[in-house]
């Protein structure tokens, strides 16, 4: 039984209707003839000083979702489990009590918030085992941006990314918490989270997604084909001539699959040398059947420190299908997989803000069909050397806007750069 004090309280709080005792009656009479319809699983009867509500606890939505979420934290199979899971969850729609917010109401409505997480953190992690980390990767960005400072979500993120070839924004998003923990609560990530961080650092092989059933008779994993650009910019004006250069390198039968480097010498950023590459690429796809492969290696980013070359080469060969099993130890022997594998492919590869010619060295391919495309804000010498590229001397500039990108380009394709001044849209 609920008291009549209680129903006033919890109701309208602070706040009561001048004639309490008749509002509650409507209330409770409105109520009933909403219920009518199910008058025999549910009734609201009176009694001596407040209402009883008679109902079966199948009928409610509430119990339905803890007895289901009891019975797959106790299920011995994850299959089992993460159906129970999902249909506990596929109960909710919104927040409850969504349009209701009396303190009693308030409450009971950011506990049931927490029950609804940990079943979500716990559904999560099943399906991490069972390697479904690839659908993951979209509910998880929704719920970390969500709940940003949860820690437990932030390591299932950082998993989902590492493990979908994605290392470099697993260890931005780690910077991205760290920093926030250290900015509004004062305090470091837990040592879980740090020990990932670390294991992701050091691409420890236990971190790799787990064997997932082979399809058919052969006994062979399915080889996917990587398409890990980007999207293009929403809006790309202008810099025709430098779009026409790239074309021009791409269909040149004297250098295929050269090095193209865009290089902002001088160090200035946020000139456009990563869309001017992603709307090339992006308009450029059919060139590219076997794949494109992309990494932001975070040369210049002054949240945290540059993606190891590791990181990066066993992103790649996450990405291209290779069984975690066999993917060696030491980073020599993750390389000449790698180039064993982009050998004779027609892969378009994308390495964005790169730091220097250490870090890139072990992701160029050793194959002519591929072509690489790097940014920079150095002018990575170490690679006109050791690989032939051709960097611009010139730097590029704010103000006055001048021919940078056309500068870059045609020093690599050989001919004088174009004068014309950048258009100023």
């Amino acid at each position: 039984m609920v008291a009549v004090d209680q129903l006033v309280d919890r109701v309208w709080g602070e706040r009561p209707p001048r004639r309490v005792q008749g509002t509650l009656y409507s209330y409770i009479s409105r109520l009933r003839q909403a219920l009518a319809p199910a008058a025999e699983q549910v009734t609201i009867g009176r009694r001596s000083g407040g209402y009883v509500l008679s109902v079966e606890e199948t009928a409610v939505d509430l119990h339905r979702f803890r007895q289901l979420v009891g019975q797959a934290r106790a299920a011995d199979d994850d299959e089992r489990a993460a159906e129970l899971f999902a249909r506990a969850l596929g109960l909710w729609r919104g927040r409850a009590f969504a349009a209701l917010d009396t303190p009693w109401f308030t409450t009971l409505r950011e506990a049931l918030e927490r029950e609804r997480t940990a079943a979500e953190l716990d559904h999560t992690d099943i399906r991490l085992r069972m390697g479904r980390h690839t659908g993951l990767l979209a509910e998880l960005s929704t719920r970390s941006e969500a709940h940003p400072l949860d820690e437990r979500l932030a390591g299932q993120f950082m998993v989902a990314l590492y493990r979908s070839g994605r290392p470099a924004q697993a260890l931005h998003h780690y910077q991205e918490i760290r920093c926030r923990l250290a900015e509004e609560l004062g305090t470091d990530p837990s040592p879980a989270l740090q020990e990932l961080h670390q294991r992701i650092l050091t691409a420890d092989p236990a971190l790799a997604a787990p064997a997932t059933p082979s399809t058919g008779g052969s006994g062979r994993r399915p080889v996917p084909v990587p398409r890990q650009l980007p999207a293009p910019p929403p809006v790309f004006i202008g810099r025709n001539p430098e779009l026409a250069t790239l074309d021009h390198l791409l269909d040149s039968q004297t250098a295929p699959g050269g090095t193209v480097m865009v290089s902002a010498i001088g160090g200035v950023g946020g000139v456009g040398k990563s869309w001017l590459v992603l709307h090339w690429a992006h308009n450029r796809l059919e060139h590219f059947p076997d794949g494109q492969l992309y990494i932001n290696l975070r040369g210049f980013d002054p949240s945290g420190e540059p993606v190891p070359p590791a990181v990066a080469v066993r992103g790649f060969l996450d990405a291209l299908g290779v069984d975690p099993a066999e993917i060696p130890a030491e980073l020599d022997g993750q390389t000449g997989l790698y180039r064993s594998l982009t050998s004779d492919k027609r892969l378009l590869i994308v390495l964005d803000n790169a730091c220097d010619t250490t870090q890139l060295l072990p992701l160029l391919p050793g194959s002519p069909t591929c072509t690489v495309l790097i940014t920079s804000r150095r002018q990575l010498t170490g690679l006109t050397v050791s690989h032939g590229a051709r960097p611009s001397t010139s730097t590029y500039s704010r103000t006055p806007r001048h021919t940078s990108y056309s500068s870059a380009i045609s020093a690599i394709a050989g001919r004088p750069p174009n004068p014309r001044p950048w258009p100023r849209s």
